[in-house]
């Protein structure tokens, strides 16, 4: 589905103010075709992956600071 919008949005870009006009014609129909709920799922996902591996990194520098400080003796 997404392709076939972006093979339209290619073609709009290219035919100047014929393709703005037939964007705006088809721009609502294209807008409802594209699948929000699978995107916001998508995102969600990704934020907490994201999420979960910043705090991971974060615990491990820690630990490597906290190492470190032993070793110089602070």
């Amino acid at each position: 589905m997404l392709k076939a919008a972006g093979r339209g949005a290619r073609w709009a870009g290219k035919h100047g103010s014929r393709g703005a006009r037939w964007a705006a014609d088809r721009g609502e129909e294209l807008w409802d075709r594209v699948p929000r709920d699978d995107i916001r799922e998508y995102l969600d996902d990704a934020r907490t992956s994201i999420q979960r591996t910043v705090e991971e990194e974060l615990a491990d520098l820690r630990k490597s600071i906290r190492r470190q400080r032993r070793k110089l003796g602070l």
